[in-house]
């Protein structure tokens, strides 16, 4: 008989460390904001933490696709030791179904028969071996959603500290207090999508809005350095009612967040409309600067967004930081301060 991928997966498991054990064998997962109450036998929302006998099984010791050495720049973080490398590591599944995800390869794997990518077993001593071997500062978990897949990111991430590694997630935000406190020792990045500001188009895409909008308070709070990306879609999250909804929760949260409105192309379900007009993004950043937002970025429109890449200092309009799509053409900065005025420019700089 062949093997399957979920037999696979199955294999490449440990016993997790984000759960409740229950009476009659259940167990009540805390990995994201789902809280899956799995019975045994049973598979959590993101199909890759089940439980067996009792005990949850999570995903351990395999990425799903070749390690990666991208800019910091294509996470996105433009306020993290800017034109550095991040080295990229990602698992398979995801606690959404986002019809327009484009890393659906991985993160619906278990849900969809095309996504046909499959597991490489490595040890986490050798994801760190090569990000020093590639003088990447950064690795990162990212390509499926990472809260899912903790205890690994943490096992990785343990190693990466020791080494004087910055360590990052990119992810939806479904996240629950306990993931959050678990994380924080061995997590300093993270990149939240918040994807719109309609509770009901967000339970179609399999979350809620509340949870990633106290994800993002809570992150904030706890110390972690937060930017947020928001896809603009056409016809689904544009308009400038609830762009205004995400730029005023933001700036409530924080003026200082980097929130970055980036550009829509048609994949894997959501083919039903075109890319998304660069007028569009202009008018995102207009309303995210009106509602008090420091730093507003435009996306996935390389070379085409003009200012809308650079970091300007806040208080005397210096420009700071001049990027062309991910490439860093100039860093003015002096320490993480402005050379003109000497303003302190929040973000992690080295």
């Amino acid at each position: 008989m062949a093997t399957t991928l979920k037999d696979t997966l199955s294999a490449l498991t440990v016993a997790g460390e984000l759960y409740q054990r229950l009476p009659d064998r259940r167990v009540r997962c805390y990995a994201c904001g789902h809280r899956c109450l799995i019975p045994e036998g049973r598979d959590g929302v993101c199909r890759v933490r089940f439980n067996r006998d009792g005990v949850l099984r999570v995903p351990h010791g395999y990425v799903a696709t070749s390690l990666q050495i991208d800019p910091v720049e294509k996470k996105p973080f433009y306020h993290v030791l800017p034109g550095a490398a991040a080295l990229s590591f990602g698992m398979l599944g995801c606690d959404y179904h986002c019809g327009y995800c484009q890393n659906w390869l991985t993160s619906q794997a278990l849900r969809d028969a095309e996504a046909w990518v499959r597991p490489s077993r490595i040890a986490p001593e050798e994801i760190v071996r090569r990000a020093l071997q590639h003088r990447a500062p950064i690795v990162t978990s990212t390509y499926n959603e990472p809260l899912i897949t903790s205890e690994w990111a943490v096992a990785v991430f343990r190693l990466a500290k020791a080494e004087g590694l910055k360590t990052a997630y990119v992810s939806n935000g479904n996240a629950t207090a306990e993931v959050v406190e678990y994380l924080r020792p061995w997590l300093d990045l993270y990149k939240v999508d918040l994807k719109g500001f309609n509770d009901a188009k967000y339970r179609k895409l399999g979350g809620k809005l509340q949870t990633v909008l106290d994800t993002i308070g809570l992150l904030v709070a706890k110390g972690f350095w937060v930017e947020v990306v928001t896809l603009v879609v056409p016809d689904w999250n544009d308009s400038d009612a609830e762009l205004r909804d995400i730029a005023r929760f933001l700036a409530g949260v924080s003026r200082d967040i980097p929130w970055h409105v980036t550009a829509f192309h048609p994949d894997y379900k959501m083919a039903d409309r075109g890319r998304t007009p660069l007028p569009a993004l202009t008018r995102a950043a207009d309303i995210g600067r009106a509602a008090g937002l420091r730093f507003v970025y435009a996306g996935n429109a390389p070379g085409r967004a003009g200012s809308l890449e650079n970091t300007y200092c806040p208080s005397c309009g210096h420009l700071l930081v001049e990027r062309v799509g991910f490439r860093v053409l100039a860093n003015r900065l002096h320490g993480g301060a402005c050379p003109r005025c000497r303003t302190k420019i929040p973000g992690v700089w080295s």
